[in-house]
């Protein structure tokens, strides 16, 4: 699966408001579309951030959903309220899943649940890692096929291994690993990863 991990700053104040608004509208509406919204999350560190992860089953029905939403009624009735919350919705990542991004039941994450993302940078492109823990979820990797929807930009040119864990990840950092990010992440009631 082709896997997009967003993050968006958004204007002071108004995360709530985009995460009640996206619920509510958003994810049913780009499913019926075939795209998987996997995940959506508060950044714990980030008060004005608002993270998520949508799927693809391959680059042309990445193409051809996001095509159908960003041209579609619900785009069209509700972006402009979404788009009004955000200072910045262009960092993102475009990921291929090296172990799959689960799917639990929508609406049972608990209020205190926290998953951690551990994003590792290579200055060139990278192996497969062929560890993990008992807490891994997910490990994705960079996906080097172009961007077949400019209207949403990606960051291009990185070479990105994201570890999706349920405790702060406790594995040796390769010594080619040039920068790493770490996110704590409370998911949205209707989040299916949690």
């Amino acid at each position: 699966m082709i896997v997009e991990l967003r993050r968006y700053t958004l204007r002071e104040g108004r995360r709530d408001e985009l995460i009640d608004l996206f619920d509510r509208e958003f994810v049913e509406t780009q499913e019926e579309l075939g795209m998987a919204v996997l995940g959506q999350f508060r950044d714990l560190d980030r008060p004005d951030q608002f993270v998520w992860l949508r799927g693809f089953t391959d680059m042309p029905s990445r193409r051809a959903g996001l095509t159908a939403f960003y041209s579609g009624p619900v785009w069209t009735e509700h972006g402009p309220a979404a788009n009004a919350t955000m200072l910045d919705s262009d960092d993102v990542l475009l990921l291929r899943e090296i172990v799959a991004v689960p799917v639990f039941d929508r609406g049972a994450a608990g209020s205190e649940t926290v998953l951690h993302a551990t994003i590792w940078y290579w200055s060139g492109p990278f192996p497969d890692p062929t560890d993990s823990t008992k807490d891994t979820l997910a490990v994705l990797r960079t996906e080097y096929a172009a961007n077949n929807f400019p209207r949403l930009p990606i960051r291009e040119q990185e070479h990105a291994l994201v570890w999706l864990t349920r405790s702060p990840l406790r594995v040796d950092v390769p010594k080619e690993v040039v920068r790493t990010e770490h996110l704590r992440l409370c998911p949205t009631r209707r989040s299916t990863l949690h």
